[in-house]
């Protein structure tokens, strides 16, 4: 089973591409290789990820570019039978491309930004409930507090004193930024997530 993360940017015209682009294929390199993800039609990607990684890299990627000003990112989760392997990403098909392609075009409807589409009907059901209310927060990150997401899950593990030092700033700052953000109820809803993902692959 692979996992496809299909996504673009919400209100890329309010800004210039100098102020995201960068940004977006930082984030896409951190969490894939070479060959994993490709940036499309200007202001899309898709990304291939292993299925428990899906969620924390989907995160990842929303703290990243919620951290700018103004902007947002929509991006639709895939789990299925990976299907035809291209060298490019954008030209590979397979059941997790078709899953992420059909959520996306959902969450356009639905005005959303995040959500799973699987194999598994009672699965996709209970994540993208608890998902939603997830969003309530991660769409309301602001800036400083999706940058501390961002440098977080970067860094895995780190005390919140190490994690001021490298983010100059602050430990109150730091974490007053991850308490708004929701990190640790975000984070269990991640732990969660991998469980469930584990159970339903290895059985």
């Amino acid at each position: 089973m692979v996992s496809i993360l299909t996504g673009d940017i919400v209100n890329s015209r309010k800004a210039a591409p100098e102020t995201w682009l960068s940004v977006l294929k930082e984030a896409l390199t951190v969490i894939g290789k070479k060959g994993e993800w490709e940036i499309f039609r200007g202001d899309s990607f898709q990304l291939q990820s292993s299925p428990e990684e899906a969620l924390l890299n989907a995160i990842y990627l929303k703290a990243s570019i919620n951290a700018i000003k103004a902007l947002n990112v929509r991006i639709a989760i895939g789990i299925g039978k990976p299907g035809f392997s291209a060298k490019k990403i954008t030209e590979s098909n397979g059941e997790a491309f078709v899953f992420s392609g059909e959520k996306l075009d959902e969450l356009k409807k639905d005005r959303t930004t995040l959500a799973i589409q699987s194999p598994w009907k009672e699965f996709d059901y209970e994540m993208n409930v608890s998902i939603r209310l997830a969003l309530i927060a991660m769409d309301n990150w602001s800036q400083i507090s999706a940058e501390m997401v961002k440098i977080s899950i970067e860094n895995k593990g780190i005390s919140q004193k190490e994690l001021a030092e490298l983010a100059k700033k602050s430990q109150s700052t730091v974490s007053e930024a991850l308490k708004r953000a929701r990190f640790d109820d975000i984070m269990e809803l991640n732990a969660l997530y991998k469980s469930k993902v584990n159970r339903l692959i290895t059985h």
